[in-house]
């Protein structure tokens, strides 16, 4: 029988795409250790696309409850119906005292989470975060996968987002997109604010370039990035804005997941877009502003990561305090276009679409 782990996910796409290390890090220790392991990962509704994608995954449970919301009976019968899975551990990845008090209904032996809250009675496994040993988020994720004070592994494992062919086709169709032309996908918003969003006019001109070149470009993000992505495709020539799409707010998640699998590159701000490309294999250029890559970057191989080295950043605000944002104006197209070059020349941009068996099951 398969030892058992529930693990509470995160709430962001970054954040969950990067869990994925974790999961495949417990995977390697079982089989290592020669005893299969089930993860089930409880968290929000929308994770589910990224966690059928995810073949260390056997289900994904969703979360009831909207951001912010304690609901105590709702936790404590969520919890109680998961006891019959007898899960041995739980592994709490949010900091949040919520996110750990439905564990304590589970009543799992052992619950492992970083200090913080005030949560310390709920864990029985709590772990004191060393942020200089630890500095970057996948290594504190794949950290509670280990024994307190157990070196990681070397190297981290990588996320990889695997995507089934029939999907990329139906995705491309429903959406009326061709490869007949290399794609550029761009992801020009930003859910944590407007200091981590290069400026539209920027991204134009890198769309223009490639456009030129004989591409396209699709433009992906939420309705919320409709705004930005209109600003970018009017910022185009007129000849060239038939090649460019704007697919804001028209994919669901998952259609973003397979279409992004065929794009020949991408360039995105620090976005959880950005961490869905790299876990998909593509060429990034990745554009930093109020943000760092030493804490978030893109785990892929052919990124190039650009940001420009200003006494204000990294600043870690939604808007820039200064009000002129030159993290970003600063920025120029050229430069991504020099660093779209570089990552061009190490790959063939072959996508990463594999055939193979999805999560054994997702349940509601």
């Amino acid at each position: 029988m398969s030892r058992r782990i529930l693990i509470v996910g995160p709430s962001w796409v970054g954040d969950m795409v990067m869990a994925q290390a974790l999961f495949i890090s417990l995977q390697n220790d079982a089989r290592a250790a020669g005893t299969p392991l089930a993860i089930d990962v409880l968290a929000p509704a929308w994770s589910r696309p990224l966690l059928v994608r995810m073949p260390e995954v056997r289900r994904a449970i969703d979360l009831p409850f909207q951001h912010g919301e304690l609901n105590l009976r709702g936790r404590y019968r969520l919890g109680h119906s998961l006891r019959k899975e007898g899960y041995e551990q739980v592994i709490v990845l949010p900091n949040s005292f919520k996110s750990a008090l439905l564990t304590l209904f589970v009543r799992s032996a052992r619950r492992t989470g970083w200090r913080g809250e005030s949560r310390g009675l709920l864990l029985n496994d709590v772990r004191d975060l060393d942020e200089k040993a630890l500095p970057m988020m996948v290594q504190r994720f794949v950290a509670l996968g280990r024994p307190a004070g157990q070196a990681l592994p070397a190297p981290l494992p990588r996320p990889r987002l695997v995507t089934q062919p029939d999907d990329v086709q139906a995705a491309l169709g429903a959406l009326g997109l061709h490869q007949a032309q290399p794609v550029l996908a761009i992801c020009p918003g930003a859910e944590f604010g407007d200091a981590k969003q290069w400026p539209a006019q920027h991204y134009a001109s890198v769309c223009a370039d490639r456009i030129a070149a004989g591409w396209q470009v699709w433009i992906l993000g939420s309705a919320k990035d409709g705004p930005v992505a209109t600003q970018v495709r009017n910022g185009l020539p007129a000849s060239a804005q038939p090649f460019c799409q704007d697919l804001t707010g028209r994919t669901s998640l998952a259609q973003a997941i397979d279409i992004m699998s065929v794009a020949t590159a991408v360039v995105s701000n620090d976005s959880g877009l950005m961490h869905v490309a790299a876990a998909l294999g593509r060429p990034i250029v990745a554009l930093y502003g109020s943000t760092s890559a030493d804490f978030t970057p893109p785990l892929a191989d052919n990124v190039q990561l650009l940001a420009i080295d200003i006494a204000c950043r990294p600043c870690f605000e939604r808007t820039c305090p200064l009000q002129h944002k030159r993290c970003l104006v600063d920025l120029a197209p050229t430069l991504a276009l020099s660093a779209l070059d570089q990552v061009l020349a190490q790959t063939n941009a072959s996508p990463i679409t594999v055939a193979g068996e999805r999560n054994a099951f997702c349940e509601s």
